[in-house]
């Protein structure tokens, strides 16, 4: 069963408070840096919900919005749109007037063979 919002929130909270830390920083000093209130830090690291721009200001100042490419990755296209988007690749020369003619080599024989107007 799939952990609930309340559960994430908190483990979240959890998280920032320890990230929150290592760099020896105050709740009120990440607030500062953040720019948002003391009681929103509070709010956050105690699992309650605050607002999306406030979270990510407290992210921002954690040093930490680069991480968000992990929680929402880019969308790659799909092999078909890949198709799609750069048609047909070459996968080798196609046979044409150079080729053919006087600058193409003769036609192979297994060396014991004589012209016919050698023959007897």
């Amino acid at each position: 069963m799939p952990p609930t919002d309340q559960a994430l929130l908190a483990d979240l909270g959890s998280r920032l408070a320890r990230h929150r830390l290592d760099q020896n920083l105050s709740q009120a000093r990440l607030a500062r840096e953040a720019g948002v209130s003391k009681r929103t830090v509070e709010r956050l690291e105690n699992g309650q919900s605050i607002q999306l721009s406030n979270f990510l200001r407290i992210l921002r100042a954690l040093g930490l919005a680069s991480s968000l490419d992990l929680l929402v990755p880019a969308l790659r296209p799909s092999p078909m749109e890949l198709l799609r988007l750069h048609g047909k690749k070459r996968r080798r020369a196609s046979r044409g007037p150079a080729d053919e003619g006087a600058g193409s080599p003769p036609e192979w024989t297994w060396g014991d063979e004589r012209p016919e107007d050698e023959r007897e």
